[in-house]
């Protein structure tokens, strides 16, 4: 028990000691704004600027929710980090008494509430104008610890989410972090599924369920109570649908996340449908996503850079996770592929879009 302790707590220090060294990263930043050799926005009313730069992150303190507060933070957003406990509070509360800090503090807040408390969820989203949901249940005991039940709790922690946000005035969008694995899971008996794998395609919950695929479901039914939500309420959403979230350290970082994610692995392997995707471009797409839906960004999106389709990448992702090649690849001639191709042309338009507009191209 002691050294299970340990580990954790030497897995909580280095996410923590990334997000401080981010924050120390953007103090510079401003340095160098105020130096000119960056853009300054117009001080005319900075309080309207402010405001219309002010987001929300859910589960901020996550593997994903660092990574995307830092990307808000390098384009100029300020963030209001959103988390459920104490102990999450009081960390990023000991970051920001630190005098090399101080540039950042205008920048990034944090607030505590309850996924099912709606009006506590309202209050924190209270002035932001748009709020990013990343948050998803843990999976406690590994590759097969994501429970149905806890596939429910997800659920209804996104429906409270979006009926928090449409009740927000303030609040004019919401991007909401799903999954490929809302997209992969179907019934492979239908002879006539379409090859293409894309923003278009939805899992089958019957699937799921027989497959026992709770982290698919979870995901798979919060993207369309969230959904439902949103048209019901005039909510401006979009959803980003990643593949297995990797990056430096991952398998320290967000080790439960990636094993409940890799359930039926084998089966996504043989069928050429494992993805992953590097955090960084994970948070970058969030915000090109977010900055689009003023003009061109709509509906869904698949997130993905790396599709593993070989031997030597399964072995290699199963060692850096810390689990057997074979619940990658070992017992993949147990299931008859299907020659299926996965797709996030979308999202690459899109931000092939973005860079463009970035170096002032037509």
């Amino acid at each position: 028990m002691g050294i299970a302790r340990t580990q954790d707590e030497e897995n909580e220090r280095r996410e923590f000691e990334e997000f401080r060294q981010t924050l120390v990263a953007f103090a510079a930043l401003d340095r160098r704004k105020e130096n000119g050799e960056f853009k300054v926005l117009s001080s005319h009313n900075p309080h309207v600027e402010l405001e219309d730069k002010l987001v929300c992150v859910t589960s901020g303190v996550s593997f994903l929710g660092l990574a995307l507060v830092n990307r808000l933070l390098l384009h100029g957003y300020s963030v209001r980090v959103l988390v459920d406990n104490q102990e999450d509070v009081e960390k990023l509360r000991e970051m920001e008494i630190s005098g090399e800090m101080m540039a950042c503090m205008n920048k990034i807040s944090v607030i505590m509430a309850k996924p099912n408390e709606i009006q506590a969820l309202m209050e924190a989203f209270d002035g932001c104008r748009g709020v990013f949901h990343t948050s998803a249940s843990a999976d406690p005991a590994g590759i097969s610890g994501y429970s149905k039940s806890m596939a429910e709790i997800e659920v209804k922690a996104s429906e409270n989410v979006m009926k928090a946000c449409a009740r927000t005035p303030s609040v004019r969008k919401c991007v909401l972090t799903s999954s490929l694995l809302a997209c992969i899971w179907r019934d492979s008996s239908q002879n006539d599924l379409p090859p293409l794998v894309n923003h278009d395609c939805w899992s089958d919950e019957s699937v799921c369920i027989d497959k026992k695929l709770w982290y698919a479901l979870g995901k798979l039914k919060a993207e369309k109570v969230a959904w439902k939500i949103a048209e019901e309420m005039g909510l401006k959403l979009t959803t980003i649908c990643p593949g297995l979230i990797t990056g430096p350290e991952f398998s320290y970082r967000n080790p439960t996340a990636a094993t409940a994610y890799l359930k039926g692995a084998q089966e996504t392997y043989v069928n050429g449908l494992l993805a992953t995707v590097d955090v960084s471009r994970l948070a970058e797409a969030h915000v090109s996503v977010f900055e689009a839906m003023n003009k061109t960004a709509f509906g869904r999106y698949i997130c993905f850079d790396q599709v593993i389709d070989r031997e030597e990448e399964a072995e290699k992702l199963a060692s850096e996770i810390g689990i057997p090649a074979s619940k990658i690849c070992g017992n993949s001639f147990d299931f008859v592929p299907s020659h299926f191709e996965l797709s996030n042309k979308k999202l690459n338009s899109l931000m092939s879009k973005t860079l463009r507009s970035c170096y002032g191209e037509s």
